[in-house]
C-alpha cells in the first residue's frame, strides 16, 4: 500500500536523508509536499524527481524563482509562512518536520491537527511549545515520533516498557569543539573554532550549539516534554565516541542502551517505518575494532547551559520559548562578533531571570502566546548584548 508523505525542510540534511531513504523504494510512497528555504535548485529538483503535489519556499521573494525552476512540470508552487501552514494541512499519512528554528512550529501544529503521524526533528517545537504540541496531538489522535537521535534512542529503548518503571534517562553528548580546551581560553574562541566538530561535520549553528551544549540543554527539555519525565530523572553524560545515543535506567537497576553509528538515517528510517523496521544503508558497527567506549560527567563551568536549563525545566510554561529565543539571538550575536562565546550563556541567564520576575512564563499557552514570548526574549537578548558591549 502506497503511503503519502510530506517533508518540511526537504533541502536540509534531515530532509535530504529522508528523500534518500524514500528513493530506495519510490513505488511505496507518494510525495505530497516538499518545502525548503533559499536553495531553490535543490527544492525544484526534488519536487520534480518525486513528482510532488506542491513545492513551497519559506521566502515570498523567491516564489518566481521557484515557479521558473518548475516550469513545465505539474508541481504546484507557493511561498511564505501561510503557504507552509497550508501545505501542512494537506492530507498525508506521514509528515517530516525538519524546518530549522521556531519557523517549524506553526506547520508542525497544523500537521498534527489533521491527525497524522509527525516525525519530529525540529527541536524548537518541543522546547518552545511542548505542552501545546503534545495537547494538539492528543486532541487530534495524532502520533509524534521523535527523530533527534537521542530521543529516537529513548523511544526505542522504551518500546514495550512501562514508563512507571523508569528510574532515570541518560542523554549522551560528544562535548563539542571545546571539550578539551582550558576553561580560560573559551572567552577567546572564534565562531570558526566553535563550528569545527570533533566527530562529524554539521551545520554551523548546530555545531556551535554543540560546543556550548545549548543543543543538549534543549534535548533535556524535549525529553521532559515528550516523555513526561521529571527534571531530576534526566541526566547528561559525555561520550566521545558518540555511538551510544541514550540509555534508559529502570527501577530494577538495569540500563537499556541504544547503540548505533552516528548516522541520522537510522532515526529517520525508524520513524518512517515504525512500528516495523526496514533495511537501511547505514554502517554496521564492528565492536571489536572499536574496542572501548568512554564516558565522563560534563563540567558545569564549561557548559553553563546545562545548569541554566534546569531552571527552565522547573519553571515550565513559556520559559522554554524564552530560553530558545534568547539562545538563538545570542548565537546570532556571537556569529556577528558582538559578544564572546562565553557571553551567550550570560545573555540566556538574564532572560531566565526576567521570566521568573515578570510571571509571563505562567500565562496560558497558545501559538500566539509562544510567539510573543519568543519575540520578547529576542528583544531583551539584544538589550543584554548591548549592555555587555558597554
Amino acid at each position: 500500500m502506497t503511503r503519502s508523505v510530506s517533508i518540511f525542510g526537504a533541502t536540509g540534511s534531515i530532509g535530504a536523508n529522508t528523500l534518500e531513504i524514500i528513493r530506495q523504494d519510490p513505488e511505496a510512497y507518494r510525495v505530497v509536499a516538499l518545502t525548503g528555504g533559499r536553495n531553490i535548485k535543490c527544492l525544484a529538483s526534488a519536487a520534480t524527481e518525486f513528482n510532488a503535489e506542491i513545492a513551497v519556499t519559506a521566502h515570498d521573494e523567491l516564489l518566481e524563482s521557484l515557479r521558473d525552476a518548475l516550469e513545465g512540470t505539474d508541481v504546484e508552487v507557493a511561498a511564505g509562512e501561510k503557504a507552509l501552514v497550508d501545505a501542512a494541512a494537506r492530507p498525508a499519512d506521514w509528515i517530516m518536520s525538519a524546518i530549522v528554528g521556531f519557523a517549524g512550529l506553526p506547520p508542525g501544529l497544523r500537521a498534527l491537527e489533521q491527525g497524522t503521524t509527525l516525525a519530529l526533528a525540529n527541536k524548537e517545537s518541543l522546547v518552545a511549545a511542548g505542552p501545546l504540541l503534545m495537547e494538539t496531538a492528543r486532541r487530534s489522535n495524532a502520533r509524534i515520533i521523535p527523530v533527534d537521535s537521542e530521543h529516537s534512542a529513548i523511544f526505542q529503548a522504551l518500546n514495550g516498557e512501562d514508563l512507571q518503571s523508569v528510574e532515570r534517562v541518560i542523554i549522551t553528548a560528544s562535548g563539542g569543539a571545546f571539550r578539551d580546551w582550558p576553561l580560560e581560553a573559551l572567552s577567546k574562541a572564534t565562531p570558526e573554532q566553535a563550528a569545527s566538530h570533533p566527530n562529524w561535520p554539521m551545520g554551523e549553528r548546530i555545531t556551535i550549539d554543540s560546543a556550548s551544549m545549548f543543543n543538549k540543554a534543549m534535548e533535556l527539555i524535549e525529553a521532559k516534554e515528550f516523555f513526561g519525565f521529571s527534571t531530576d530523572q534526566i541526566e547528561v553524560l559525555m561520550h566521545r565516541e558518540s555511538l551510544i545515543h541514550a540509555l534508559v535506567g529502570f527501577r530494577d537497576g538495569g540500563l537499556m542502551a541504544h547503540v548505533g553509528p552516528a548516522d541520522m538515517r537510522h532515526a529517520i528510517g525508524y520513524a518512517l517505518h515504525h512500528p516495523g523496521r526496514s533495511h537501511l544503508p547505514v554502517e554496521r558497527l564492528d565492536l571489536a575494532r572499536i574496542g572501548q567506549l568512554n564516558f565522563q560527567s560534563p563540567e558545569p563551568g564549561r557548559y553553563p547551559a546545562l545548569v541554566l536549563v534546569r531552571e527552565v525545566m522547573a519553571a515550565g510554561g513559556h520559559a522554554g520559548a524564552a530560553f530558545n529565543g534568547s539562545k538563538e539571538a545570542a548565537l546570532d550575536g556571537f556569529l556577528d562578533g558582538r559578544i564572546r562565546f562565553t557571553d551567550m550563556a550570560r545573555v540566556v541567564e538574564r532572560e531566565i531571570e526576567n521570566i521568573s520576575m515578570d510571571g509571563h512564563g505562567k500565562a496560558a499557552m497558545t501559538l500566539e502566546s509562544v510567539r510573543e514570548a519568543d519575540r520578547v526574549a529576542r528583544v531583551r537578548a539584544q538589550e543584554s548584548m548591548a549592555e555587555l558591549n558597554r
